[in-house]
């Protein structure tokens, strides 16, 4: 069985509290992060991540919207999908 994977991408202004809430709503649905790589350049905040699905609690779309819903709460934007998508866009 292949393990189901996801990318979660955020991108916005810097300001304390954006990987703890990332990290957080993630730890609510059950989802252990990989691997993460952050960096700030300027003063824009950039991360991705690359999360196991296999302990989901709930539907994907669920934590989608989770995740939107904090990006807004934090003015940053936070895109995620699962990783076949993501390999196959990387593709085209």
């Amino acid at each position: 069985m292949t393990m189901s994977k996801a990318v979660v991408t955020v991108v916005g202004k810097d300001k304390p509290g954006i990987i703890a809430g990332v990290a957080n709503t993630l730890a609510d649905h059950n989802i252990n992060i990989l691997d993460v790589s952050q960096t700030i350049m300027s003063d824009i905040f950039t991360m991705s991540m690359l999360i196991n699905l296999e302990e989901l609690e709930g539907q994907f779309n669920v934590l989608q919207d989770d995740l939107n819903k904090l990006g807004a709460d934090l003015g940053v934007t936070i895109h995620t999908q699962r990783e076949e998508i993501f390999d196959a866009m990387s593709r085209v």
